[in-house]
């Protein structure tokens, strides 16, 4: 059964029940101490460029988007570039999105992946998810955080959202930054980051929504999604001045059953509302009886995508 990320994760500070479940993030220190020992072990190949987008903290942070978007953006300047992700059971909502836009290779071992892009004769891969891996080690490393949650209330897994501590930021690259309005990053949040690596480039982006001609704004709608962060769709069709009447949040790679989409359609008549939801849940449910439910597409924008280029050529090909 999957479980929805807890609303206490991102609290500003550590609640009551956060101090509580310290003591089960022992494993996940364990895993990160393992990690950070195996790195000098860790094999980088000779053959291929390897990028890697993944995250600390867990789901809603971009990287998928992001991924898609920088094998765009290569791609149209003539790399022969691939899009590499470990294989899950569980997000093959992700994986058919990705294979939709990209070059995409898939297995359970990452190493297996970078072989299979070798010889195809790809000179660069990306990776979708990875900074975690303990067996291979990347040219360019890219943390996506939300702009919004940021770090949440800081504490690591089940305490927190994060996979790693904040002090992680000294072993990668660069940062993505997604965001819903055009507002600056706190100078705090800068301060903080710098503190820990002075060297580490920061990046912004944002959602487009490229359909926007496909809805009637004068009508009401009801939304539903299982993506990692739920209120940052909400927040985008509000920023496109959508009126939202209700809304259903269901956890990360949700399996929707045939129920699921019954109730949401029943609630939808109550409010008289249209029902929208992400182009990630749309496959989820694409082998079931989905009535009229309309789904958004997005687009995402990098800012300052030239100084972006810049910074991944000097990194690569330095």
């Amino acid at each position: 059964m999957k479980l929805k990320k807890p609303k206490f994760w991102d609290l500003k500070k550590p609640n009551l029940l956060s101090y509580l479940l310290l003591p089960f993030t022992i494993p996940i220190i364990l895993s990160n101490i393992l990690i950070n020992f195996l790195t000098k072990t860790k094999t980088k190949s000779q053959k291929i460029k390897s990028i890697c987008i993944g995250n600390i903290y867990i789901g809603g942070t971009g990287k998928t988007p992001t991924t898609i978007k920088l094998y765009e953006i290569l791609n149209d300047l003539g790399f022969k570039v691939c899009v590499g992700k470990k294989f899950y059971d569980s997000q093959k909502d992700e994986q058919i999105l990705i294979q939709k836009r990209t070059k995409l290779f898939l297995d359970r071992d990452r190493k297996k992946i970078i072989d299979e892009a070798i010889n195809d004769n790809n000179e660069m891969i990306i990776f979708d998810d990875g900074l975690q891996e303990k067996k291979i080690d990347y040219n360019l490393k890219f943390v996506c955080f939300d702009k919004e949650n940021w770090i949440g209330n800081g504490f690591l897994i089940p305490s927190g959202p994060l996979r790693e501590n904040l002090n992680s930021l000294k072993k990668y690259d660069a940062i993505f930054f997604k965001q819903i309005d055009e507002k600056k990053i706190d100078n705090e949040i800068i301060d903080k980051i710098k503190e820990i690596n002075p060297q580490i480039k920061i990046f912004y982006s944002k959602y487009i929504l490229k359909n926007i001609e496909d809805f009637n704004l004068k009508k009401k709608y009801f939304i539903f999604s299982g993506i990692g962060d739920s209120n940052s769709f909400k927040k985008l069709l509000l920023k496109y001045n959508f009126d939202i009447t209700d809304e259903i949040h269901y956890p990360d790679h949700f399996n929707y059953q045939q129920n699921d989409l019954d109730t949401i359609v029943k609630k939808a008549k109550i409010n008289q509302a249209e029902i929208i939801t992400t182009e990630k849940d749309f496959i989820k449910i694409s082998n079931l009886n989905h009535y009229n439910i309309s789904s958004v597409k997005l687009d995402l924008k990098i800012s300052d995508e030239k100084n972006l280029l810049n910074f991944i050529k000097s990194k690569l090909y330095a």
